[in-house]
């Protein structure tokens, strides 16, 4: 079992009101020493030095919970969820969230079930489904109140794919790096055709230098029912 020391980052998450008591210091635990173990038969991650992926990739997914923090019970839905970034974080750090991770590679879900059995974790559950078709899926469509997603795509064709997952009143948050500004000025008109209000830039420090942007774009009306288009016609032609 590799050494996966969530504890290093308890006292930082303490400080923005993020409270890990024993059992969720145990899960994060186990959830890392699993995403190291598993990497090394499937791709799941190209980070691979501990320290690394706790603070790139577990302390970041916690940051969200101080850019955005989602309301009691809320229901979340992470979009291309990869090895669970951020929703399976979110989820073990705030138990009372129901969770569902998306992703169309079913390699990754698999990964992804064995955390959540593992870690004895209930109302989170793994989707195998692109985000185009989620969002034409009337079990998903304008059903959550958070979509989030993590080094997905470029802002506009993110818009399009989160958006129509979101219940009107419910926010959509991307996270994204040092760029984010400019990505913003991309996504003006999909944020506005796809039922949005205008987004607003959250940033924070990982490590160093290393910055992090939390766009949040709250939900203010219906998604037009077009959206989200074909997926060769989102890729040809970004709103």
């Amino acid at each position: 079992m590799i050494d996966f020391q969530i504890e290093r980052i308890v006292p930082e998450c303490e400080s923005f009101g993020v409270l890990l008591d024993r059992q969720a210091v145990e899960r994060l635990n186990l959830y890392g020493n699993l995403l190291l173990e598993w990497n090394q038969k499937i791709n799941l991650t190209a980070i691979t030095d501990p320290l690394d992926v706790l603070y790139k990739h577990f302390y970041d997914c916690l940051l969200l919970l101080k850019a955005a923090p989602p309301p009691a019970n809320a229901t979340v839905i992470d979009v291309g969820t990869g090895a669970g970034f951020p929703g399976l974080v979110l989820k073990i750090a705030r138990p009372d969230l129901q969770v569902t991770l998306l992703d169309s590679l079913n390699k990754r879900l698999l990964f992804l079930n064995e955390v959540i059995s593992r870690c004895g974790l209930s109302q989170a559950a793994c989707v195998h489904m692109r985000a185009e078709d989620a969002g034409k899926t009337p079990s998903h469509r304008e059903r959550y109140d958070l979509a989030c997603a993590r080094a997905v795509a470029a802002l506009p064709v993110l818009t399009e794919y989160c958006l129509p997952l979101v219940k009107p009143g419910g926010l959509f948050v991307a996270m994204k790096g040092p760029s984010a500004e400019e990505e913003l000025k991309t996504a003006d008109r999909a944020v506005r055709l796809l039922g949005g209000a205008q987004p607003a830039i959250v940033c924070e420090t990982l490590t160093g230098k290393e910055q992090r942007a939390f766009i949040t774009v709250k939900k203010i009306s219906q998604t037009p029912t077009k959206y989200p288009r074909k997926p060769n016609e989102i890729a040809k032609q970004p709103l």
